[in-house]
C-alpha cells in the first residue's frame, strides 16, 4: 500500500448512472463514463494541492472489473500518491454502492451495496507546470498557501 503525503486527503463524487450514460444495449454504461469521472476527481485534487486545474497526461494502468447500468449508483473516489516537481501520480476506484433494476418486472427495484463492489480501478499522472502552482505542499495539518505570489 503506498502511504499517502500528509495534507492530501481523498476526494469523492457519487452520483446516478442515467438512461442517457447509457452505451450500449441492455442499459450497459461504457466504461469510459468511469474514466470521465477519474478526470473530474484528479481535477478537484489539483486544485486543492495546486490551485490550479492542471492536465491530465496518462493513465499508466485501467482495470475495468464489473459491469455499470443505467440507474446504478456509482462512486468514485482518487487521491494523490505521489508529487513530483510538476507530475502527480495518482490512483483511482470506482464503486458501485446502488444496484438498479434488480427484478426484471420491477423496474424501481434497486439495492444498497454493503460492501459496495468495485467496477473500476486505475492509477495515471496528472501535470500541473509550476508557473500555475499556486500552493505549496503544508503539514500534516492541511495545505498552507504559497507566500510567493504566483
Amino acid at each position: 500500500m503506498i502511504e499517502q503525503e500528509p495534507g492530501l486527503e481523498e476526494c469523492v463524487i457519487r452520483l446516478r448512472m442515467s438512461h442517457h450514460d447509457a452505451h450500449y444495449g441492455g442499459q450497459l454504461v461504457d466504461g469510459a463514463r468511469m474514466l470521465g469521472l477519474f478526470g473530474d476527481v484528479a481535477t478537484e485534487l489539483l486544485i486543492r494541492l495546486d490551485g490550479d486545474e492542471g492536465l491530465f497526461v496518462a493513465y499508466d494502468k485501467v482495470e475495468f472489473r464489473a459491469p455499470v447500468y443505467a440507474g446504478d449508483y456509482i462512486e468514485a473516489r482518487g487521491r494523490i500518491t505521489r508529487v513530483g516537481k510538476t507530475s502527480r501520480a495518482m490512483e483511482f476506484t470506482a464503486y458501485k454502492v446502488v444496484e438498479a433494476n434488480i427484478l426484471p418486472d420491477v423496474p424501481s427495484a434497486a439495492r444498497a451495496l454493503d460492501p459496495p463492489q468495485v467496477v473500476t480501478y486505475a492509477t495515471g499522472t496528472c501535470v500541473v507546470p509550476l508557473a500555475l502552482q499556486r500552493h505549496q505542499r503544508g503539514t500534516s495539518e492541511g495545505i498552507e498557501e504559497s507566500s510567493k505570489g504566483e
